[in-house]
């Protein structure tokens, strides 16, 4: 009988060492992911920057749900507990240009600066009317315009 028993607990401890394990394996698939977002142009923090991290499929298409963060005075953020494959990062702050890259999350700790930047000008392929004459170019005369006597 007492053979028994010690086999009995012998195989609940294996198991249960089994389970141990196997949460250990899964830990180690997710990450600690740091952020500190800059300005481009002189390297000061973005203060109140939105930082959204999607998670994307194998297929390359954005999954459902996602995480938004906001940076600190700093320009800084954190998120412990993104798992291991592709991620898509937005940052988005007043001011500046989206920013927007897919990431592979592939190691437990990971810090990604991303600098935004200034927008840039916008041009048309349009051209305004009333800028296309010359300043000293005078319209043709529309005789049809003038009263008649």
């Amino acid at each position: 009988m007492k053979k028994i028993s010690v086999v009995l607990i012998a195989g609940m401890v294996l198991a249960l060492a089994a389970v141990v394990l196997a949460q250990d394996d899964d830990y180690d698939s997710v990450a600690a992911l740091s952020f500190v977002v800059l300005k481009d142009y002189n390297g000061k923090p973005v203060r109140n920057a939105s930082v959204v991290l999607h998670p994307v499929n194998k297929k390359g298409k954005q999954e459902r749900g996602g995480i938004e963060l906001k940076a600190d005075a700093d320009g800084k953020c954190y998120f412990d507990g993104i798992p291991y494959g592709k991620l898509r990062i937005q940052v988005l702050a007043t001011g500046f240009q989206t920013f927007g890259q897919d990431y592979e999350i592939n190691q437990p700790k990971l810090t990604i600066t991303v600098k935004m930047q200034r927008p840039q000008g916008q041009y048309s392929i349009y051209t305004d009317k009333q800028n296309d004459t010359k300043k000293d170019e005078t319209p043709p005369a529309n005789d049809s315009a003038k009263p008649k006597q």
